[in-house]
């Protein structure tokens, strides 16, 4: 029973870790897209707003590379934290 217990309680927490560190691009203020993500400033959190507002919603990680400022290092190392839907 202890092991079950123990079993549930880390997976839960993984779930949890993994859902407050992902952050959706499409639909995130700036504030909450540089609070997230490793290397985003608040200009390059804005820049990443003003780019969707002006292009639409991003539909891969390649896409963020099309805002100035944030090269193809900077998505790697937050691969894992950001998230997309096809809405704006």
């Amino acid at each position: 029973m202890k092991i079950i217990t123990s079993w549930l309680f880390v997976m839960c927490w993984l779930f949890y870790s993994v859902s407050v560190l992902a952050v959706n691009v499409n639909t995130a203020p700036a504030e909450e897209i540089a609070k997230q993500l490793n290397g985003i400033g608040t200009a390059k959190a804005e820049a990443i707003v003003s780019y969707r507002t002006q292009n639409g919603a991003f539909k891969t990680l390649q896409d963020l590379t099309k805002v100035k400022g944030i090269g193809a290092a900077t998505v790697d190392k937050n691969r894992d934290n950001i998230e997309f839907d096809a809405k704006p």
